[in-house]
């Protein structure tokens, strides 16, 4: 019978030193382990990295096949810094307890971060591989993120508050823990109301909005009681799925609406509208859509975790670079992310547009990507809601706004991602040029003549 050596005997000829008996000592086997460790992790950040560029399975097999996979990367590598991405997946320690992910959006200019966060890398960098998956609607993205079909999703800022509060659906503890933009609507009407610009003019018009939770709700709200106009009475609002205004306003459904872009844009692209005014105008600086996650995903993965806000965050940085607005509409333009022209895109993110009058406007401010959560958002909000009869009685604005909007956990992430965040967890603001002050919201709702509450 042949003799075999134990390698865990001392004695033995093989790898004195070494646990696996393959190596002459135990540092060669350890980086021997190491080496084998950053492979894999090479090849989790590669995979990702395709598969983001070629979301269909055929399409990237027979990729591969044709020009084989070290010619693929190579090409992609003088595109995206793929080095530096796998560097930067060592550095997490392979402890992320969840890698593959996915992610629902809206197809609408402010999922911006997240959807352009899967097709140029941030994710990968981060040792994600995300699946960024096309939602037809809000209530839709809300069922499916609360029923764990989603990871986590790209949603309107009031909607976390909304669902943690149990208010138009069931009660789930839910985090905000990054804005994915700020500003970036608008007002569009119907072309035949060009000569209607006075809103105390439009008693009996009928508007759209996204979603009852949503800022455009509120603002839109805000903006008609400032002109005397009762919103619940002087107008109907009704909420229709961003891809569909459009053809609403075509059809005559609808005289206008409150709307994220590229839908603005996309009714002076096809000659049906024009813009009234940018949301910008009535508060410059507001928070529209945000990246959210339930906090369960918050507290049983906080390295996935993590290391997703830390690509959402990373990703708006890049995004808040006007050099950068131009390729970032070539990139998300595709039927598999907004599916619109790109000059569409484009009149939205340079600020540089056809307003639907005969003019060209240069706003560079009309959409930006600011990732902080403010608490004092988080209660401007709860004060709408509570002002239009969505949540009644007493309210703990301070507690519900920091235990959802989570300032601290983005102050420490831009710090890690080599950002500067705020001072302060809050600030003070003005819309329609009254100011908000977050420590009296009780005052501020009182202050309004038009409210339910």
């Amino acid at each position: 019978m042949a003799s075999f050596s134990n390698p865990f005997d001392p004695n033995s000829k093989l790898g004195k030193g070494c646990q696996c008996g393959q190596h002459n000592s135990q540092a060669a086997h350890d980086e021997a382990e190491a080496m084998n460790t950053q492979q894999l992790g090479d090849r989790a950040v590669e995979g990702a990295i395709m598969r983001a560029l070629f979301p269909h399975d055929e399409t990237r097999r027979n990729f591969l096949r044709t020009v084989g996979a070290g010619t693929a990367f190579a090409a992609i590598s003088q595109f995206l810094p793929i080095n530096f991405m796998q560097e930067a997946f060592a550095e997490t320690g392979g402890a992320l307890e969840k890698t593959k992910l996915k992610v629902g959006f809206i197809p609408i200019t402010c999922a911006t971060p997240i959807i352009m966060a899967a097709p140029m890398g941030f994710y990968a960098k981060h040792g994600l591989d995300v699946e960024v998956v096309k939602t037809a609607g809000w209530a839709v993205i809300r069922d499916k993120a609360i029923n764990k079909e989603y990871d986590a999703a790209h949603m309107l800022s009031p909607m976390p508050l909304a669902i943690s509060m149990g208010v138009g659906s069931a009660p789930v503890p839910w985090t905000m823990p990054a804005v994915e933009n700020i500003n970036g609507q608008a007002i569009t009407l119907a072309l035949k109301h060009k000569d209607k610009r006075d809103p105390k003019s439009w008693k009996g018009f009928k508007f759209a909005v996204p979603f009852d939770f949503s800022m455009h709700n509120y603002l839109l709200r805000y903006y008609l009681a400032e002109f005397g106009l009762d919103p619940d009475v002087d107008v109907q609002i009704r909420s229709v799925p961003p891809p569909e205004m459009v053809a609403n306003l075509r059809a005559g459904n609808i005289d206008g609406f409150l709307a994220p872009d590229p839908v603005n844009q996309r009714a002076v692209y096809d000659g049906v509208g024009f813009i009234h005014i940018l949301s910008k105008e009535i508060w410059d600086g507001h928070p529209c859509c945000a990246f959210s996650a339930s906090k369960e995903f918050v507290t049983t993965m906080p390295n996935t975790y993590q290391a997703l806000v830390k690509s959402i965050i990373e990703a708006t940085a890049y995004a808040n670079k006007d050099e950068n607005r131009k390729s970032i509409a070539s990139v998300i333009a595709p039927a598999n992310y907004l599916n619109q022209p790109v000059t569409v895109l484009e009149q939205v993110l340079t600020g540089t547009y056809a307003d639907g009058l005969g003019g060209i406007q240069k706003v560079p401010t009309r959409v930006d990507f600011e990732p902080f959560p403010y608490e004092s958002f988080a209660i401007w909000i709860l004060t709408q809601m509570k002002r239009w009869g969505q949540i009644k009685g007493d309210v703990n604005y301070q507690k519900i706004a920091s235990e959802v909007f989570l300032a601290t956990d983005a102050m420490k992430l831009m710090k890690d991602a080599g950002l500067v965040p705020p001072k302060s967890n809050t600030k003070k603001f003005f819309v329609m040029k009254k100011e908000f002050n977050p420590a009296k919201p009780e005052e501020y709702i009182a202050s309004f003549p038009i409210r339910k509450a």
